[in-house]
């Protein structure tokens, strides 16, 4: 019995050995393109889904996926059918993540943005500062990864609301659900934060319909992909007032080409894709509990939906 490292995101084999070998002895660890016999392959880890490299693992139980998105995954006609995936999230969430999403949540609420334009005017003047409880929050997504950011920003004093494609009777916060209640959240956010999964109906979701729902000079901050922004949109959007900001740690394509309008833009903040990026020693458990839980017969954790996309 074997496990697969795939075009591995994060660690060396032995960097993942450790963990492993010392709660399945027995177990042993492959790094790709290394295989050995596919045939005593049963647990494969994913990192970039290149998946078409593989060749044919007929005895397949279970797929991990140091991703957060799976929608490259499940998109690629090499991807293994049937087979269950899982993410490598902790399932209190990730605290680098939570501390990125604050960070720049605060750095669009205290005007950072546009005290850095006015830096290189050389322009001494001051913004009037709303509080944290004038500040409202929207939330696109309310899943793993996003509910720690939203405890920290109540906690901070930030009136904070997510947006869900179904009702979440009990969340702490005020859930929008639906498509019919999107423009309610969108009218009553000042900072939108995306955490959305990227599937066909997330698409595109930060556009001008959009821009044009939420309050005048609000902001944006896209941590999901970078398909859920049409770029050109966004722009404009920012160009006449109705934005007053946007950070974009992901873009569409990555890497950004070096002649996007997006990188010179005085109100686009651009980072390269730098978010979550976990360490070994904190995805190795996530996966170490769901192969005892398969193994056991008990319900994985993270397990992802190959019709939803996520």
């Amino acid at each position: 019995m074997a496990l697969l490292i795939f075009n591995s995101l994060r660690g060396k084999k032995g960097d993942w050995a450790k963990y492993f070998n010392s709660e399945f002895p027995n177990l042993e660890v492959r790094e790709w393109p290394d295989i050995g016999d596919p045939k005593e392959i049963k647990y494969l880890i994913i990192g970039r889904p290149t998946l078409q490299e593989l060749p044919p693992l007929p005895n397949l139980a279970l797929m991990l996926t140091m991703l957060a998105g799976v929608e490259g995954i499940y998109s690629n006609p090499a991807c293994p059918q049937g087979i269950p995936l899982v993410k490598g999230e902790p399932e209190e969430g990730d605290p680098s993540l939570t501390e990125y999403g604050v960070t720049h949540v605060l750095r669009h609420h205290r005007n950072l943005q546009t005290y850095l334009n006015y830096q290189r005017q050389h322009r001494w003047q001051e913004i009037e500062q709303k509080t944290a409880e004038e500040q409202r929050i929207g939330l696109l997504g309310y899943g793993t990864m996003c509910k720690p950011i939203a405890s920290v920003l109540v906690d901070m004093g930030f009136d904070v609301a997510a947006w869900t494609r179904t009702p979440k009777t009990r969340a702490p916060i005020k859930i929008f659900s639906g498509l019919g209640q999107f423009d309610t959240f969108l009218k009553r956010t000042d900072i939108a934060v995306c955490l959305l999964p990227f599937t066909p109906e997330t698409k595109g979701i930060l556009n001008s319909n959009t821009f044009s729902k939420m309050p005048k000079g609000a902001s944006i901050i896209n941590l999901g992909r970078g398909g859920h922004v049409i770029d050109d949109d966004l722009i404009a959007a920012l160009d006449n007032g109705q934005l007053s900001a946007a950070t974009l740690d992901v873009t569409e394509p990555e890497p950004l080409p070096i002649d996007s309008p997006l990188w010179d833009h005085p109100s686009i903040t651009v980072l390269p894709h730098v978010a979550r990026r976990p360490p070994v020693a904190q995805i190795a458990p996530v996966f170490i509990e769901n192969i005892k839980r398969f193994e056991s017969n008990k319900a994985l954790l993270q397990l992802t939906d190959s019709i939803k996309g996520y």
